[in-house]
């Protein structure tokens, strides 16, 4: 799966995406001419089917979470604005202050998502590994199990950077949050360089940081794609 980060793997090779697609391909024979009493949601392709669903969970709050701080920037500046030409202060600080309260819960929503995709993933590979355990054939099994410890590895990796993705994200907010009590300072000195660079630096670091979540979508898909 799953920005300035981007120091994931390269990407997953010919060879191990089919030894994936053929693991998927043994599981759907065997469930076929099998007699299984057990279709719990343990089962394999479920489980494939619950970590789609997650993935797509996940894109939703990311999306959301983008467009809300994108807005918020907004308001961020307009503040700045009615600062600067001394009016409508009051109703500016208590609306920007609400918006970036609410990228807070947007972060945590994100976090939430995160967590489950977590948590879906090692359930998908756990059942992966059991079900390729249970192969006869050894030199299927040995490859197969290969494939996806490879697959898992990376995988893992670009979870740990996502979570770092997800705490810049939560900095970032907290850096608005200065921001906007620095204004109230500014306002009473009418001085307000310090801040434009603090701005800048703020709404510079917005892109990276979805860019790193997007990446996060992105191998993830490949997962079940």
């Amino acid at each position: 799966m799953l920005l300035g980060i981007c120091i994931f793997a390269k990407p997953l090779t010919k060879d191990i995406i089919s030894c994936l697609r053929t693991l998927f391909v043994a599981v759907i024979a065997l469930s076929l001419t099998s007699c299984w009493k057990d279709k719990s949601p343990e089962y394999l392709i479920r489980l494939k089917d619950k970590f789609k669903s997650q993935v797509n969970a996940f894109e939703d709050k990311k999306e959301i979470a983008n467009k809300k701080i994108n807005k918020d920037l907004e308001s961020l500046n307009a503040l700045k604005s009615a600062l600067e030409d001394t009016k409508n202060e009051d109703k500016e600080f208590a609306k920007v202050y609400g918006d970036w309260e609410k990228v807070d819960r947007r972060e945590q929503n994100l976090n939430k998502e995160y967590d489950d995709l977590k948590e879906k993933a090692s359930n998908l590979f756990a059942a992966m590994e059991k079900q390729t355990n249970s192969l006869n054939d050894i030199t299927s099994k040995k490859t197969l199990v290969g494939a996806i410890g490879k697959v898992r590895t990376k995988y893992n990796g670009t979870l740990a950077n996502t979570s770092k993705a997800i705490d810049k994200l939560k900095l970032l907010h907290g850096d608005a949050v200065e921001v906007v009590k620095a204004l109230e300072v500014a306002a009473a000195l009418n001085s307000f360089d310090n801040i434009n660079d603090q701005m800048k630096s703020i709404e510079g670091r917005v892109d990276g940081i979805m860019q790193e979540l997007n990446i996060a979508i992105v191998e993830s898909k490949k997962l079940y794609e």
